[in-house]
C-alpha cells in the first residue's frame, strides 16, 4: 500500500451557485485550496463572504456546482458529478468531525451519552476504547454524568468537540465554534483546538470572525465575495 500523500484535502476551482429568483449568486467562486495533513488552517472574511458555504462543500455537507474535490487521494466530486449519497455518508463518517456555533447537544443525555452518540450510527474500530482518554484530554472526566443544562458554555462546546472526535476523524471542521461564547471561553476553545492539532496531529480547518482565534492557525485563508483573496 502506498503511503498517504501530504494533502488530506484538495479543492480545484470549486463553485457553489444558488438561484435567487432569476439571479444566480456564486457563494463560492473559483476556489482552489490544498490542506496539508496535520495542518491548522483558519478561513476568515466578512459576513456573506462564503465561509460557511465553503466549509460545508469541503466537508461534503453540500455539493459544489462545479470544480473538483479530492479527499485523501479519493475524488469525491469532479466534472459536475459526485459520489452517491450512501458513499458520501460513509465519507462524512470516516473522514470528518464537525463542530458548529450551536452545540447541538441532546439535553436529556449526559455528557458521556452525548459524546458516544455517533456510535449509534457508526462505530470505527478501536474508537470506543479511547473514550476515557478523550474525556480526560478535554477536561470532561468529572462531568461525564452531568446533563448539558448543568454545564457552562465552554464546557458544552468541549462536549461537542469530544463528540466530533470520538470516531477518530482525519479532519476536524469547525464553523464559528466560539460564536456563542465570551472572550475567555473563546480563547479556551482556541487553545484546545491548537493543542489537538499540535499534540494529536489532527488536521483542523476553522472558520472564524475572531482575529485572535484565526492567529492560532499556522495558515490563514481570507475569503471575500466567494473568492480567496489571500492564503
Amino acid at each position: 500500500m502506498s503511503a498517504p500523500g501530504p494533502f488530506v484535502l484538495e479543492a480545484e476551482r470549486l463553485r457553489r451557485v444558488y438561484r435567487r429568483g432569476p439571479e444566480e449568486v456564486a457563494a463560492v467562486d473559483d476556489v482552489s485550496l490544498r490542506i496539508e495533513r496535520g495542518s491548522f488552517t483558519s478561513i476568515v472574511g466578512p459576513s456573506g463572504s462564503g465561509k460557511t458555504t465553503l466549509i460545508n462543500v469541503l466537508g461534503c455537507l453540500d455539493n459544489p456546482t462545479s470544480g473538483r474535490l479530492v479527499l485523501d487521494a479519493r475524488t469525491v466530486f469532479a466534472d459536475g458529478r459526485g459520489l452517491s449519497e450512501a458513499k458520501l455518508t460513509r465519507v462524512r463518517r470516516n473522514v470528518f468531525g464537525y463542530i458548529f456555533q450551536k452545540f447541538y447537544l441532546v439535553p436529556t443525555l449526559t455528557v458521556l451519552e452525548n459524546v458516544v452518540l455517533p456510535f449509534t450510527f457508526f462505530r470505527k474500530p478501536g474508537a470506543e476504547e479511547d473514550i476515557g482518554r478523550l474525556l480526560r484530554l478535554l477536561g470532561l472526566e468529572k462531568r461525564a454524568g452531568h446533563l448539558p443544562g448543568e454545564l457552562s458554555g465552554g464546557e458544552m462546546q468541549r462536549v461537542a468537540i469530544a463528540r466530533a472526535l470520538v470516531n477518530k476523524p482525519a479532519i476536524l471542521l469547525a464553523d464559528e465554534p466560539t460564536g456563542n461564547l465570551d472572550t475567555a471561553r473563546s480563547e479556551e476553545i482556541g487553545r484546545l483546538l491548537g493543542e489537538l492539532n499540535a499534540r494529536e496531529g489532527l488536521t483542523v480547518v476553522l472558520v472564524t470572525h475572531n482575529p485572535r482565534l484565526a492567529a492560532l492557525a499556522g495558515r490563514t485563508v481570507e475569503l471575500r465575495d466567494g473568492r480567496i483573496r489571500a492564503a
